[in-house]
């Protein structure tokens, strides 16, 4: 398939609500509506008893299983204009009933560049307190887990047994990169 150049014009071929679907050339693609991403947290919680990081379990429509990720949401989907930093204290609080002191913005990242337009802005967050549930809101019936840092390899492995999905970005905790600057 030829790449389109930069003066190829786009067409929209449908939009929703959250995504919109495009062609560029003969380059299909999607891409999120009205400007929105995403904020990813690596929550990292340096307990008495090891340091452990602070996963999501939830089931995802278009893999049709629960998808094992890092705690996720999107930026600006009800306030235009919101930072990355506010949308991801909220989901982490949502999502997992944790709160972080301190925050560390990484980067801005995307997903799967070939046919996806979607970014994200990856955060660590430490110095956590548990400070409810979590679970996440509507319905998101989200499993909250806390996993010790030294058996992560172990535990995505078993999830994977159990026929879990695993996000990519899980595979930054695999490999250990992040985690050396946290």
């Amino acid at each position: 398939m030829s790449r389109p150049g930069p003066d190829t014009p786009i067409e929209t071929r449908w939009e929703g609500r959250f995504i919109t679907v495009r062609q560029q050339g003969n380059w299909e693609y999607v891409s999120r509506s009205r400007g929105i991403h995403a904020a990813v947290v690596l929550a990292i919680d340096e307990a008495t008893d090891g340091r452990h990081v602070i996963l999501v379990e939830q089931y995802r429509v278009p893999l049709k299983v629960r998808c094992l990720e890092l705690p996720a949401g999107l930026v600006g989907d009800d306030t235009a204009g919101e930072a990355s930093e506010i949308a991801a204290a909220r989901e982490l609080e949502e999502e997992t009933g944790y709160r972080a002191d301190h925050w560390r913005t990484v980067g801005e990242f995307y997903s799967s560049p070939g046919m996806v337009s979607e970014s994200f802005t990856l955060l660590v967050a430490t110095g956590l307190t548990k400070v409810g549930d979590g679970g996440g809101v509507d319905g998101e019936d989200i499993i909250v887990h806390r996993v010790p840092l030294d058996r992560i390899a172990d535990f995505v492995a078993e999830k994977r047994t159990e026929g879990c999905g695993i996000d990519v970005r899980v595979a930054m905790l695999l490999a250990g990169g992040l985690l050396a600057g946290s």
